[in-house]
């Protein structure tokens, strides 16, 4: 038995109770060497109905390549329906109801923790691990034919459809918000029989400033997406912090239900962990009841370990999200940041026990894109984490690759400019 195999429905109650048994130092009276196996012992009795679908949870490769040095594992491939990627068959969804409830629940707001400066001064990430379990990911084939469908509407409920252009008008808005309501042609949807599933992208993304004409384009579409809104600076971060916290105001006036701050990367350069710990707790408290998402600009903080110990910092000052980039970095959204920012969150999700969102940014734009970043997801954190509640793809152009692939795979020939106008 692997140290996190599923059991049934009860695997998430599993790991908060290993976590439990670790913080309360019993691991080693109760469960050896392998808390995980006492704790499907204890529960194997509650589980109903064996297996659930996909399985693992936070895992991913069995032994990571994160804090410490520690080697990269091969991801395993799910249990039940798996294709060539592990990502199972199915619609929309790879969940059983009761589980997605669940994830629901426990993605509600992180309320922070205290800052743990001893946690972040023993990190240190073993790179070449982290780049070998990198190269694994890109090397998997891709799903095919109605699986490789249904994982592409699923990509789609992912998506932040984003505008960030100088050039941007309300009119461009308001086109945004509705490509975000009707993101698949209708008779698309029709063709693969779910056309009556509501299917959204997770929200739209714009400059505080358009903040208002995504609301009342939304509102006039009969929509409850949500409005999320760049703030503090975006992109650089390096404005006064009394005009970043005023910026985050208004775009939480204005109607924005979610917040994509950016760090101000000097603080992790300089090592100043306090100072940025302290920043983003002011990010949080500003933000009131909007969704508090930290975008790390992974390509400017020098090194994995950084990206690393920011994730740790975000998470404990209160971050509902870490996004890895703004989109306008030299080097964006790669597999080894994400990697190391998973195993972050899977570290702190171990340790405190809240789940915690993650989105990439910036340079996803093809169908098979997407397909590798759920991949990714899966195996390192669980189906758990497949809900827009706690993982997002940025993206402006990404939705169109998809739509030309949906067509593809009804019609049996790709769509010329004309077919797919709002694209």
């Amino acid at each position: 038995m692997s140290l996190f195999s599923a059991v049934g429905n009860s695997s998430i109650l599993k790991r908060v109770l290993v976590a439990l048994f670790r913080e309360l130092g019993l691991e080693s009276h109760t469960c050896g060497k392998e808390p995980g196996r006492w704790a499907a012992g204890f529960l194997r009795g509650a589980a109903d109905g064996g297996r659930g679908p996909g399985g693992r949870g936070p895992g991913g490769g069995a032994g990571g390549a994160g804090a410490g040095g520690r080697g990269a594992g091969r991801g395993r491939r799910s249990r039940g329906g798996g294709t060539q990627e592990g990502l199972g068959g199915g619609e929309l969804g790879v969940e059983e109801p009761a589980t997605a409830a669940v994830a629901r629940a426990m993605s509600a707001r992180n309320l922070g923790t205290e800052l743990d400066l001893s946690w972040i001064s023993k990190i240190q990430v073993n790179q070449p691990a982290v780049l070998r379990r990198a190269e694994q990911i890109q090397a998997r084939r891709v799903v095919k034919k109605e699986w490789q469908a249904a994982w592409l509407l699923k990509a789609v409920t992912f998506i932040d459809l984003t505008t960030l252009s100088g050039d941007d008008t309300s009119s461009n808005v308001q086109r945004l918000c509705y490509k975000a309501k009707y993101p698949i042609r209708e008779d698309l949807l029709k063709a693969l029989n779910v056309h009556d599933k509501g299917l959204t992208t997770a929200a739209v993304c714009v400059y505080p400033a358009r903040v208002c004409d995504a609301v009342k384009a939304l509102k006039a579409a009969g929509s409850t997406i949500p409005v999320a809104s760049v703030a503090t600076g975006f992109p650089a971060g390096q404005t006064h912090l009394k005009t970043r916290l005023e910026e985050i105001r208004l775009a939480v006036e204005d109607g924005a239900t979610e917040i994509d701050v950016v760090i101000n990367r000097t603080l992790v350069l300089t090592g100043q962990w306090e100072a940025l710990y302290d920043e983003i707790r002011q990010f949080r408290k500003t933000c009131g009841e909007a969704h508090l998402k930290t975008i790390l600009a992974t390509g400017e903080l020098g090194s994995l370990t950084n990206v690393y110990k920011a994730s740790m910092i975000a998470m404990m000052a209160g971050s509902d999200f870490i996004k890895t980039s703004t989109g306008k970095e030299t080097v964006n959204a790669t597999f080894p940041v994400a990697i190391v920012m998973l195993r972050a969150i899977r570290d702190f999700f171990w340790k405190t026990g809240n789940k915690i969102g993650f989105k990439p940014a910036g340079g996803i734009r093809s169908a098979k894109d997407s397909l590798a970043w759920l991949s990714l997801i899966k195996e390192e954190l669980g189906d758990e984490w497949l809900t827009p509640e706690l993982f997002r793809i940025g993206a402006s152009t990404l939705l169109s690759d998809i739509e030309r692939q949906i067509y593809h795979h009804v019609t049996g020939r790709y769509a010329a400019y004309h077919d797919l106008p709002m694209s």
